[in-house]
């Protein structure tokens, strides 16, 4: 079956949540340690979804995709961290573990910078683990390049580097 996009709704964030969290393991349990993907649990990283979505929700979009009427993958996207009004953020791209390989992350990409184009933007860009090579590889294919920069994050109580990626719309 044929995956479909659309906008998400408040009744998709808890599923939402739990969706995410299944994702941080799968993609990130070969670099990072179980303690550090341990937490939030899915109920926590859903109250998450929805109270980020309460403050959000003007300025940015989730889109959903569906599988045969299951939820298999999600894009957020917004204005750009760091205030350029060109630029456009993509906040995330997380998938159910087994749609890997099946083009559903392409095509949430593909909406999500068609998205940045509608809204004007004229570059989008990204922050994605260091160690994350599955992911790098993703976005370098999709067209995006590094731009050397560099942020900390943790994933629980890990360190997890950051790279920044960019690419013109």
């Amino acid at each position: 079956m044929t995956v479909t996009l659309r906008p998400a709704t408040v009744d998709d964030l808890l599923a939402v949540g739990a969706l995410h969290q299944r994702s941080r393991v799968a993609a990130y349990s070969s670099f990072l340690p179980p303690e550090a993907l341990a937490e939030p649990s899915a109920q926590a990283m859903g109250a998450y979804w929805v109270e980020r979505w309460g403050w959000e929700r003007d300025d940015h979009r989730m889109t959903v995709a569906e599988r045969d009427g299951r939820l298999v993958g999600f894009s957020y996207l917004g204005p750009d961290d760091e205030g350029d009004p060109a630029t456009g953020l993509l906040n995330a791209i997380h998938l159910e573990p087994d749609e890997r390989g099946r083009g559903t992350g392409r095509s949430l990409m593909v909406d999500a910078l068609d998205a940045m184009r509608a809204r004007g933007f004229s570059r989008a860009v990204l922050w994605v683990l260091r160690q994350n090579s599955h992911a790098r590889r993703f976005y370098r294919r999709g067209g995006w390049t590094a731009t050397g920069a560099v942020r900390d994050e943790h994933v629980g109580p890990v360190a997890a580097p950051q790279l920044r990626y960019a690419r013109m719309l």
